[in-house]
């Protein structure tokens, strides 16, 4: 397939358990088919990310010249993780020829809730197990690091009717159970395509700097400075 009037968007999380990386199209000539490729390894570390890039261009036919946005996920999450995707990215972007964009994690799985206008819409929360009884929680354009009881009280009195949450959240039976008190529908973190990440760059501003959040209280006294 060529793709030489393509433009491609690449999308980048090492944040958590692996990586995953995908490639699609931002835009297209009227006609083409739109590509997405996308590679998961929850077993992988930051060794294989070029290999995983030079596998996926190789796939949709494309080069690296093809590729004009990158968005990489920040944290909170894995400290090597985070280091080696930040790292990786600034490293691609540094000649000019792309626009990097970073995003919290919690931020980019909000867009899993379905569409932009719902991933930022009060009623939806992003929920993923920190630590043993400590979630990171995304409610209403805010991010915490807290345990089960003010998860439990913040989303009950949002009235909360989307979460995205991890498998953690998903089997904890606290949670579960306020996720039917409220009749919220879930949708698991995981299994979706990151272009619906996209919406994002409309949202968030490039920059060739961007600092991983690598620990838990640090990451939230950030947030509110």
């Amino acid at each position: 397939m060529e793709l030489k009037t393509m433009i491609l968007d690449l999308y980048v999380d090492t944040s958590r358990k692996g990586i995953s990386m995908a490639l699609a199209t931002s835009g297209q000539p009227e006609g083409a088919q739109a590509v997405y490729e996308e590679i998961v390894n929850t077993e992988a570390r930051g060794e294989i990310l070029g290999e995983s890039l030079d596998t996926l261009l190789k796939r949709v036919g494309a080069t690296l010249d093809d590729v004009k946005r990158v968005m990489v996920t920040l944290g909170p999450g894995s400290f090597s993780g985070l280091r080696t995707g930040v790292a990786f990215c600034q490293g691609l972007s540094f000649s000019g020829k792309r626009k990097l964009y970073g995003v919290t994690t919690l931020q980019a799985l909000a867009c899993f809730a379905g569409n932009a206008q719902q991933s930022q819409n009060p009623e939806t929360a992003v929920i993923i197990r920190a630590r043993t009884g400590f979630w990171y929680l995304r409610l209403n354009g805010e991010e915490f690091f807290i345990e089960t009881p003010d998860v439990v009280s913040r989303i009950k009195t949002a009235q909360v009717k989307t979460v995205v949450a991890d498998d953690a959240a998903l089997a904890d039976e606290t949670l579960k159970a306020t996720f039917d008190a409220l009749g919220a529908k879930t949708v698991r973190d995981t299994g979706n395509p990151l272009s619906m990440w996209a919406p994002l760059f409309d949202t968030v501003k490039p920059s060739l700097i961007q600092e991983a959040n690598y620990i838990q209280p640090s990451y939230f006294e950030k947030l509110k400075a």
